[in-house]
């Protein structure tokens, strides 16, 4: 949350833990669903990170779930921004930061795809005010 508002996003957090999102980015009039995963270390014997991209009931989230899912990679002190329609149907990611054979590295930082009206046409559209 500290990271998104220092880039200048409005921050909310939902009252209580009943959404399957932990909070809410707005830029301008649009409002984003955000969820967040980290990863502490690689996987013993590889060279990539894996990120959760699933809730506790170990399903996948999804566009109706939420809009972003932002992934932190402690050692690397790397932040991925990732739109829905990428994690859906995925339990993890395997993310390999400055490799250039990586599809995921494209996602590194993107924050700016949080500056943009939809991210993909078959994501919902964002909550307008």
């Amino acid at each position: 949350m500290r990271k998104a508002a220092s880039r200048g996003y409005a921050v909310s957090k939902p009252w209580g833990d009943c959404e399957r999102y932990d909070f809410v980015v707005r830029f301008r009039k649009v409002f984003w669903r955000v969820q967040v995963k980290s990863v502490r270390d690689k996987s013993p014997q590889r060279r990539h990170y894996r990120l959760n991209t699933s809730n506790w009931l170990k399903l996948p989230y999804s566009p109706e779930d939420i809009d972003f899912l932002v992934g932190y990679i402690f050692p690397e002190d790397a932040w991925y921004i990732f739109p829905a329609v990428i994690v859906q149907n995925r339990n993890v990611l395997c993310i390999t930061p400055n490799s250039k054979r990586s599809p995921y590295e494209k996602f590194r930082e993107a924050w700016k795809l949080m500056e943009q009206p939809t991210t993909n046409q078959t994501s919902p559209e964002p909550l307008k005010i």
